[in-house]
């Protein structure tokens, strides 16, 4: 992991190659290890998950709700890699397998 941290521009592959339970971000080629949620913060993020995702279901709403780690691709290169705490899928078609 040390060679990791040396490189000045990571790719997808760089997080790939991470050890299993690494939890990191790669925004434009850099990498931000992330520390664990605190109880607090999954307290919260669980509210809001279950406030948005009942807003959805009362209102036939046809976007998905889903909660971290699901990994986002910003954009369509291989140097950006986020893990929001709660993402809101509207448009299926932008997922993949």
């Amino acid at each position: 992991m040390d060679a990791l941290r040396k490189k000045e521009i990571y790719t997808i592959d760089d997080i790939y190659a991470l050890p299993d339970g690494e939890r990191v971000e790669l925004i434009d080629g850099r990498i931000y290890y992330m520390a664990p949620p605190s109880w607090k913060h999954q307290r919260i993020s669980s509210y809001l998950h279950n406030e948005i995702y009942n807003y959805f279901k009362d209102n036939n709403g046809n976007c998905e709700v889903l909660a971290a780690p699901f990994a986002v691709f910003l954009n369509k290169d291989d140097m950006n890699y986020v893990e929001p705490d709660i993402s809101v899928i509207c448009d299926t078609s932008k997922l993949d397998s």
